[in-house]
């Protein structure tokens, strides 16, 4: 397949991520910044090529997912300009190796499209997603590689920022796990119950998709899934490439 470039436009960070046919290479997360021109993410993306000795013209794939839709098509435009290349953007539309069965596939992100497809690939298997975003989400793919369904949660981060917003005496506070469920301090306080509380939340929700679901495998992605692995043994992996590599594999079976 060569090499290939994945862009994943989330609404926090826009991730480059290049692969060289066997493992991913190299990995470039940026801000993601809804009125930045496209080029202007161009002379980012050339920037990081020319770090490591490549030119566009060195990239022979280019795959796209955006939930950014003010940047989708400038980016794809972009890249097709760039690369050279025509850019393959994720949609339901494509040959995913799964099945969509939720109400309206169509409105499910093509983020949790690739963490579907990466994760049903990874377990063989039932299982869960979860991606730790600017929102946490669980996904659920059945044994036989059905999208059943998702839930859609504020992200921590998301959630300190309303909390801190809205409470003149709190500031912000290191989002990591306190040493227990009661804090002894405001600090201690606020990261039982925003840290500690995130991850029973996402706890309790795996364990109410089992008992309605029956048995599956969990695989953890996205900026906070290692902090909490540490923490709990409800995820049986975790892997931070997680969604771009569900957009390789959907460059795999849609070669052009």
């Amino acid at each position: 397949m060569g090499r290939l470039l994945a862009v994943d436009i989330g609404n926090s960070n826009l991730k480059f991520g290049l692969h060289d046919g066997s493992a991913w290479t190299h990995y470039w997360p940026v801000a993601t910044v809804r009125d930045k021109m496209p080029d202007e993410y161009a002379v980012l993306l050339r920037s990081f090529l020319g770090e490591v000795g490549l030119a566009p013209a060195d990239i022979d794939r280019v795959v796209l997912s955006s939930v950014v839709p003010q940047l989708t098509q400038g980016m794809i435009e972009m890249l097709d300009r760039q690369i050279g290349r025509r850019t393959l953007r994720v949609s339901i539309d494509l040959n995913l190796g799964i099945e969509v069965t939720t109400e309206r596939p169509r409105d499910v992100g093509t983020d949790l499209l690739a963490n579907a497809v990466a994760g049903y690939q990874r377990a063989n298997d039932a299982c869960i997603v979860v991606n730790f975003g600017t929102a946490t989400t669980l996904l659920g793919v059945s044994s036989t590689g059905q999208l059943e369904g998702v839930a859609i949660a504020a992200g921590l981060q998301v959630t300190a920022n309303a909390l801190v917003g809205g409470a003149a005496q709190l500031a912000h506070v290191p989002l990591e796990l306190p040493p227990g469920p009661l804090g002894r301090d405001t600090q201690g306080a606020m990261q039982a119950g925003l840290v500690l509380g995130h991850l029973v939340m996402v706890e309790g929700l795996i364990h109410r998709i089992v008992q309605a679901r029956g048995p599956h495998k969990v695989v953890a992605t996205g900026g906070l899934s290692g902090v909490f692995a540490q923490h709990t043994p409800i995820f049986d992996a975790v892997d931070p490439y997680l969604t771009l590599d569900g957009l390789r594999l959907i460059a795999e079976r849609n070669p052009r």
